[in-house]
């Protein structure tokens, strides 16, 4: 039995630094082949998903879009992307005979294949592992592009969102390549994998590609959500950028604001967004401490605590000591979060092992 030797995928959907140029409009030319299109003409590169996504919707309808995205603050980067485009026509998108067909082609002919509770398995091995942090990226840069007109701009942000629907994902599309990698089907969908290895988003036309850079930084935390405290969490060549703290949109300079932060001030804080991550960086315990809260329950499994917040659920948590000590003999404090409607101590600790409070009876706890 032939070992099919499949490559990081993961890594892939979150490299940053310049893209390959070469290799991929050399990707671009080899998925237009394969869906039996001419080759573009021109390949025009733009410095961020934001970029492409302005581009996109002036080729969509050049001077309504023009005047939609002028009228929404954006005159600048829309005389820029005007400039890069020139007079040539890009023609219509082949978005769907590009990407969508054979996308579809191979993921029917692997299910037909493997079956349901095969494929199932092959999606837990492979694009399940990364498929919630790369989506959720997606969603977040789609929103934030939606978001760079002036503030409720309803036909500026329809438009920008609209125009993000139109992109192929590059990079992005690493959680469905992992899978048909595995599955030993890459070979049919090799332009696309290959540009995926070396851009970010792009926008297929008859006559033209528009190709984006990658990001120049990322960060996450463990989980894989967007997180940064002193600086964007994602950031691209022209500036385009979103903050975050532990995947919670946050403004540029939110957390430079943070300084002398008290109890009160997040009390008053109506964004329920921001108010959570007030809560994180000032300390549940400390804001537990501040407000004279009390406990809930008490048990042997630890305590549990209840933050009410205006217009939001509460936060609940259980306080958990660790067993194991610490090098200097201490013992280390936890806060660990848990649904709003937990009632009692065993139970908030029991739901963070996947299990129900009766199930959850330990021998010795670790």
């Amino acid at each position: 039995m032939t070992t099919l030797v499949v490559e990081d995928w993961q890594s892939v959907a979150f490299t940053t630094g310049e893209a390959d140029r070469a290799r991929a409009e050399a990707g671009v030319r080899s998925a237009y082949r394969a869906a039996g299109l001419a080759v573009p003409e021109r390949f025009v590169w733009v410095p961020s998903p934001a970029a492409g996504t302005v581009a996109a919707a002036l080729i969509g309808g050049r001077d309504e879009a023009a005047q939609t995205l002028r009228e929404a603050g954006l005159a600048e980067v829309t005389a820029t992307i005007g400039e890069l485009l020139g007079d040539a026509g890009a023609g219509r998108s082949v978005r769907d005979e590009v990407r969508t067909r054979p996308w579809e082609m191979a993921r029917a002919a692997a299910y037909a294949e493997l079956g349901p509770q095969e494929w199932a398995r092959a999606w837990a091995r492979t694009a399940a592992r990364s498929w919630d942090a790369v989506s959720g990226l997606v969603t977040r840069v789609r929103r934030g592009i939606a978001e760079l007109g002036d503030e409720g701009d309803e036909k500026a942000q329809a438009l920008l969102r609209g125009a993000t629907l139109d992109a192929v994902l590059g990079q992005h599309d690493a959680p469905w390549l992992w899978l048909f990698d595995a599955l030993g089907r890459l070979e049919e969908l090799e332009g696309l994998a290959e540009v995926a290895r070396t851009a970010g988003w792009w926008w297929p036309y008859e006559r033209m590609v528009v190709l984006c850079e990658r990001p120049v930084e990322l960060y996450r935390d463990e989980p894989g959500r967007l997180h940064r405290g002193d600086g964007p969490a994602l950031s691209f060549p022209d500036g385009f950028a979103l903050h975050a703290w532990r995947g919670m949109p946050i403004p540029a300079d939110f957390i430079q604001t943070l300084a002398g932060l008290t109890a009160d001030r997040i009390q008053r804080e109506d964004n329920a967004e921001l108010r959570r991550v007030m809560l994180e960086h000032y300390g549940y315990d400390r804001y537990l401490a501040d407000v004279g809260a009390k406990p809930l329950h008490r048990d042997e499994t630890g305590v549990l605590w209840r933050i009410d917040l205006l217009d939001d659920e509460p936060v609940v948590m259980v306080e958990v000591v660790n067993s194991t000590p610490e090098p200097d003999g201490s013992y280390r404090t936890y806060y660990l979060r848990v649904p709003p409607d937990t009632r009692t101590a065993r139970a908030g600790v029991a739901w963070t092992f996947g299990l129900t409070e009766d199930e959850y009876r330990p021998e010795k706890q670790t």
